[in-house]
């Protein structure tokens, strides 16, 4: 009886021996398993601060660095965009197939060229609406966009035609730089309304948008144009490695012109050779499936040539379709390669 007792003894003592041991060597590779973990999230993850520039500009105006709330407001501004990389990179697409369309608009208009920066931040350069109604790529509400030449209805919105409504944007942006005589404060403007504008200026009797203090929004609305205006001159300055074919490209058209109404668009697109999804990509300013165009008007309808909604076509004509987008020759890099070329 003594003997079974003792071996039952030296059993279960073993038996906790082991468990004791498993406890401890599990324990411990938790342990170490955290502290490896710990290393390597110290060791491989890097943030760097997005680098200002010495000087900039917007729109040929001086940006006044030197003064902390201007450099602190844009350095915000380059951050938040610089490390929302889903977005910026979104952004960089589609303003490579919309940019070569707004650019002739604003210097045929007299406009400064960092205007299509302007838009980019308004919508990104797609067709939203936002909570107060504004709409397209310029952001019109329909009283505003009515007094600047677009025509609004229930059929025809061209708040939706981004070339109608760069010219539209254009008109209110020379009507403020008339007043101003700044394209700064031309900008704020258009965020906030000139009326808004002016009356802070004679409030705070000073004479420039960086001396103004605003609401939150405006105050940071051009400081958002400047950031988007170095991401897109210095993309892989800021970490953008973007080859041309990655890029959204523009999409050559042809040009029908209506005088008569068109009261099936899906039957009208189909007799085109496109399919209607086609038809309202082209032409989103068209709000409903019929077309009335009333005597002594007309209307033109953009479709793609043929061939041209297909990627490879698209390829094929794109120069440098492999190259970097915004490289520097010879001394932009795509990381691991000799050459700033992705093959």
């Amino acid at each position: 009886m003594k003997r079974k007792t003792l071996i039952s003894g030296l059993f279960i003592s073993f038996a906790l021996a082991v468990v004791a041991v498993i406890f401890w060597q599990f324990t411990d590779k938790d342990a170490d398993g955290d502290q490896q973990y710990s290393e390597a999230y110290s060791r491989d993850t890097r943030f760097y601060a997005a680098p200002l520039p010495a000087t900039i500009d917007f729109a040929g105006e001086k940006v006044p660095l030197d003064l902390f709330y201007v450099r602190e407001g844009l350095d915000r501004e380059l951050l938040v965009n610089n490390y929302w990389h889903s977005n910026t990179m979104l952004l960089l697409k589609r303003a490579y197939r919309y940019f070569p369309m707004i650019e002739p608009v604003l210097k045929k208009n007299g406009v400064p060229d960092d205007f299509k920066y302007l838009a980019l931040i308004e919508s990104g350069l797609a067709n939203v609406v936002s909570p107060s109604n504004a709409a397209g790529f310029w952001q019109f509400l329909d009283k505003t966009a009515r007094q600047y030449g677009l025509e609004v209805t229930a059929e025809v919105d061209e708040r939706y035609h981004a070339a109608k409504a760069t010219e539209a944007a254009c008109a209110y942006l020379n009507a403020s730089f008339r007043i101003y005589k700044n394209w700064t404060l031309s900008a704020a403007s258009y965020n906030a309304g000139m009326g808004r504008i002016s009356r802070e200026l004679s409030r705070q009797q000073v004479n420039n948008y960086y001396d103004l203090y605003l609401n939150q929004e405006t105050t940071r609305y051009v400081y958002r144009i400047l950031a988007l205006k170095l991401i897109y001159e210095n993309p892989t300055r800021y970490g953008y490695l973007l080859r041309h074919k990655d890029m959204y490209p523009p999409v050559p058209t042809y040009s029908i012109q209506t005088d008569t109404s068109i009261k099936d668009l899906i039957t009208f697109a189909n007799r085109q050779n496109v399919n209607y999804r086609i038809l309202k990509e082209f032409n989103p300013w068209l709000r409903t499936d019929g077309l009335t165009v009333k005597s002594g008007n007309s209307y033109t309808i953009e479709l793609p040539l043929e061939g041209y909604t297909n990627y490879s076509k698209l390829w094929l004509e794109m120069e440098d379709a492999d190259s970097i987008f915004g490289r520097i020759p010879g001394k932009t890099h795509y990381p691991g390669s000799k050459n700033d070329t992705l093959h």
